[in-house]
């Protein structure tokens, strides 16, 4: 199998969505409490996995703009459905380690500020050099 099927995993992007989704997978099986297993921390579980995912997807179609574009603004929003979860696990105290909240509160918004910052970047110069 050649390498270039893997050429997602040296985006910057991918790597942060990568450990985010692990972190955030422990942190809701062994955190918070039992009963958000299957309510919130389902939904924080799947839109952070839904992040990585897409970011797959889209660079697998990078040799079509739009369509390369339309999956890296599903993995954006993504993220930003991500922060909004975390945010509500705090608010509704499910969530008390502020330490935790913080540290995944900032990465997550360094993540959705690079992803959009990746997206200008695929708007404004695709095709020039593909990776």
């Amino acid at each position: 199998m050649d390498t270039e099927t893997f050429g997602y995993k040296k985006l910057r992007i991918w790597e942060l969505a990568r450990e985010l989704v692990v972190e955030i997978h422990q942190m809701t099986l062994k955190i918070l409490p039992k009963f958000e297993l299957y309510e919130e921390g389902a939904q924080i579980r799947r839109s952070m996995k839904s992040v990585k995912s897409n970011i797959v997807e889209g660079y697998g179609r990078r040799r079509h703009k739009p369509e390369y574009i339309r999956f890296l603004d599903y993995a954006y929003a993504s993220a930003l459905e991500t922060i909004d979860h975390l945010e509500t696990l705090k608010e509704t105290e499910s969530l008390r380690d502020t330490e935790l909240f913080t540290s995944l509160h900032e990465r997550l918004t360094q993540l959705s500020k690079s992803m959009y910052l990746f997206i200008r970047g695929v708007e404004l110069h695709h095709n020039e050099k593909l990776p």
